[in-house]
């Protein structure tokens, strides 16, 4: 059931990403409104593996989000897996 569960929330990570909004969240927003998102981009020390939700090297937009979807969930469900096995063995 699992392995059909991670197919089926990856295929819709990777069809569905490319419709996301592409508009800067709320807090984001609000930096640029007020104008001071110019002082967050240069304190940034880390910019992520995926900045602005799209997988860096890839040209074609849609296939660079649908990428960063894909591997979002991928890592979702990894850190989930393995913070379910440190729970099962702290119980033992």
């Amino acid at each position: 059931m699992a392995p059909k569960l991670l197919l089926l929330a990856l295929a819709v990570a990777a069809l569905l990403s490319p419709w996301a909004s592409s508009h800067p969240d709320g807090l984001e927003r609000v930096a640029e409104d007020l104008g001071f998102i110019s002082l967050a981009e240069e304190a940034t020390l880390f910019s992520g593996w995926m900045p602005d939700y799209l997988f860096p090297g890839l040209r074609h937009e849609g296939l660079a989000t649908a990428l960063a979807g894909v591997v979002g969930t991928l890592l979702a469900w990894v850190a989930v897996l393995g913070l379910g096995k440190l729970l099962t063995l702290a119980r033992r």
